[in-house]
């Protein structure tokens, strides 16, 4: 994948999507909080440099510039009442000189996770170096790692009940993320999709 190179902007704004607006897209629920470890301290190179602050306004912008970004992603981001629909979260992904970015891209009428972006410092500039856009999608930060969760459907599958999920988590590498394990989740239709079994595999 080619990379975006974009200026590094100032304060970050931990912020989701507002409650009003209608989403663009149907798909099933973002979320499904299978990683809920708490992220780990930042590392001695995350601290030693100035931490890069975005405002939720300067990643739209961010995001808008980047041409890696596809157009029906940038099509999602407009405000929802006063916020718009995205998750920013700093944190030691790639042990650049400064904590990395990662954004996640919702509808606003039901939160549902349609795109992720990492954006690394380098040279004092925002560069894209991970993208998931086949949605639902949403991605997290855990102990280092980039945990990623895709939910899927069978045909006929109602949106509120998707018949699987993937969990896949990459580590940094080199200059690229690799995956290193990969967790998938079937859902019982048992109890309207409520109860659910897992099996794990790499």
């Amino acid at each position: 994948m080619g990379t975006a190179v974009l200026t590094a902007f100032g304060t970050v704004a931990l912020a989701a999507c507002g409650a009003s607006g209608t989403g663009t897209r149907d798909e099933g629920p973002a979320r499904t909080d299978v990683v809920s470890r708490p992220s780990p301290s930042p590392s001695p190179a995350a601290t030693s440099s100035p931490v890069p602050s975005l405002s939720q306004a300067q990643v739209v912008r961010m995001l808008r510039a980047d041409p890696e970004v596809s157009e029906e992603t940038k099509d999602d981001l407009k405000p929802c009442g006063r916020d718009y629909p995205v998750d920013v979260s700093l944190g030691d992904l790639t042990r650049a000189a400064a904590p990395d970015v990662l954004v996640n891209v919702m509808t606003c009428g039901d939160a549902v996770g349609v795109a992720t972006y990492v954006y690394r410092v380098r040279d004092g500039s925002y560069v894209n170096v991970f993208q998931a856009e086949d949605p639902p999608v949403y991605a997290e930060i855990d102990r280092g790692d980039l945990v990623v969760t895709k939910q899927l459907y069978r045909k006929g599958d109602p949106v509120a009940y998707p018949s699987s999920e993937e969990v896949i988590t990459y580590a940094w590498h080199g200059d690229v993320f690799k995956e290193t394990y990969r967790l998938h989740n079937d859902y019982s239709k048992a109890v309207g999709g409520d109860d659910k079994s897992g099996s794990a595999g790499n």
